[in-house]
C-alpha cells in the first residue's frame, strides 16, 4: 500500500459518518450540523435540465467541456466579478471543486525541483493537504489565528521558504471559520507570490454565500499566475451532480487541461447542461442565500445566550464557535451526539481548529430550532 496513504488519518468526515450510522442504530433523532451538505431542494428548472439532456445513446464527454457552459460561466463571472473570462482558453469544467483541487498539484509539482512546498492556511479544508502528498510534494502549512481573523499572512513566512514554493492555497470565504478576506489582502498575498514565482490558488466555492458584502475573487486583482476554483454544490444545492469549474492564467489552465484526461474526470454532458442553467440564474441563489440568513441569525442569537464567542458571520453558512479554556472540541462533540446534535471539533480540521467547533447550517430553519431547543439542555448537562 502507498506509505503516504497508510499514514493519512481517517478523513474527517469519514469519522463523522460513522458516528451518524450509530446513532441512527439507537433510534436517536440526529440534527447533523456537521458535513457540510443542506437538505434545501435543488431548483427545479435545474432538475429539469438534467433530465430533459439524459440520452437515449450515452458517449463519452470531452475534458474540455461544452462550449455553451463555458460561455455561460464566463458571462456569470464577467457580471459577478466584473472580469472577463475567455470560454476557450481561460475555463474549465470540472467535476465539483474537489477533484480539481486534489490534482492540480499533480500536473503542477516539480518533485525533482527546489520549488515542491505547498503553503496553506490550517484549520483547513483537507484537501490542499492530501493532494500535495499525493503528489510527492512537502506540505507547509500555517496556522491561522483568530486575532488576524483566519487570514494567512505570507509576509510573516521566511523567504528562504517561499522560494521553496510552488503553490499557495487561499480560502476566502473560508472553511471551516467564515472568515472573508478583503480585496485589500487578495492584492497583497497576489503581489508577494508575483515576487517569489508562486501559483496562486484560490478556492472560492463559497463566495456566492454571503449576507451583506458579496466577496471578492482573485481574478479581481490579476490573472498571470493565479487560478480559481469556484462549484456549484454550495451556490446552487448541487453537491451530488459534482459541478463545478477552474479558470484564470491561460497557460496553467491550458496545462491542467493538457493532462486532466489522464485522470478521468470530464463532467458528464447532462450534468453540464444542468450546470449551464445553474449559472445562468441568479434568482435560486439570492432565495437560498435567504434560507441561510434566517438558520444564522437563529444560531447569532443562541450562542450569544448561552456565552459562547464565534467569528461573526458574514459569508459561509458556518459558525466557528470558540470553547471555554481548557475544553476540547471532541469532547464538547461526544458530549452533543447523546443528544442527537452533530458537530465538527475543531481539530478535524487541522492545526489551530483546537478549542473550537464548527457547525454547517445544513439542517430545515425548522430543525435549527428544534436543535436550539436541544441543545440548550445539552449545553446546561456539560461540565464545563
Amino acid at each position: 500500500m502507498n506509505k503516504r496513504i497508510r499514514e493519512l488519518k481517517a478523513y474527517p468526515m469519514d469519522r463523522l459518518n460513522r458516528a451518524k450510522e450509530e446513532l441512527r442504530r439507537k433510534g436517536v433523532k440526529i440534527y447533523d450540523f456537521g458535513t457540510g451538505d443542506p437538505k434545501e431542494p435543488t431548483d427545479e428548472r435545474i432538475r429539469r435540465a438534467l433530465c430533459e439532456a439524459v440520452p437515449e445513446v450515452s458517449q463519452y464527454p470531452t475534458v474540455k467541456g461544452r462550449r455553451d457552459l463555458r460561455e455561460a460561466v464566463s458571462n456569470w463571472f464577467k457580471n459577478r466579478f466584473g472580469v472577463e473570462i475567455d470560454p476557450e482558453r481561460e475555463v474549465i469544467p470540472t467535476a465539483g471543486s474537489k477533484e480539481a483541487i486534489f490534482h492540480f498539484p499533480l500536473v503542477f509539482l516539480d518533485t525533482d525541483s527546489e520549488k515542491k512546498r505547498v503553503i496553506f492556511g490550517t484549520p483547513a479544508y483537507p484537501v490542499y493537504e492530501r493532494g500535495t502528498l499525493f503528489a510527492g510534494g512537502i506540505p507547509h502549512p500555517v496556522e491561522l489565528k483568530y486575532k488576524d481573523r483566519f487570514l494567512l499572512r505570507l509576509d510573516r513566512i521566511p523567504k528562504s521558504i517561499l522560494e521553496e514554493t510552488a503553490i499557495v492555497w487561499i480560502n476566502y470565504p473560508h472553511n471551516p471559520t467564515g472568515a472573508v478576506a478583503p480585496i485589500s489582502y487578495l492584492e497583497e498575498i497576489y503581489g508577494i507570490c508575483r515576487e517569489n514565482n508562486i501559483i496562486l490558488c484560490s478556492d472560492e466555492c463559497y463566495t456566492e454565500i454571503y449576507f451583506k458584502e458579496p466577496p471578492p475573487s482573485l481574478l479581481q486583482v490579476g490573472k498571470e499566475g493565479a487560478v480559481v476554483f469556484h462549484s456549484l454544490s454550495k451556490r446552487s444545492g448541487m453537491t451530488g451532480y459534482r459541478s463545478g469549474f477552474v479558470a484564470g492564467d491561460e497557460k496553467i489552465v491550458q496545462e491542467f487541461l493538457k493532462y486532466r484526461s489522464s485522470f478521468g474526470v470530464a463532467s458528464q454532458d447532462f450534468v453540464q447542461q444542468a450546470a449551464k442553467v445553474a449559472w445562468s440564474d441568479e434568482e435560486h441563489v439570492r432565495k437560498r442565500r435567504e434560507i441561510f440568513k434566517k438558520k444564522a441569525e437563529i444560531f447569532d442569537k443562541f450562542f450569544r445566550e448561552i456565552g459562547l464567542e464565534f467569528l461573526p458571520v458574514k459569508a459561509t453558512f458556518y459558525f466557528w464557535v470558540k470553547l471555554p479554556e481548557g475544553v476540547s472540541g471532541e469532547d464538547y462533540a461526544l458530549h452533543l451526539l447523546n443528544y442527537g446534535i452533530v458537530i465538527s471539533p475543531g481539530e478535524f480540521f487541522g492545526k489551530g481548529g483546537e478549542g473550537f467547533f464548527r457547525i454547517a447550517l445544513v439542517p430545515t430553519v425548522e430543525e435549527c430550532r428544534e436543535a436550539v431547543e436541544v441543545w440548550i439542555k445539552a449545553h446546561k448537562e456539560f461540565k464545563l
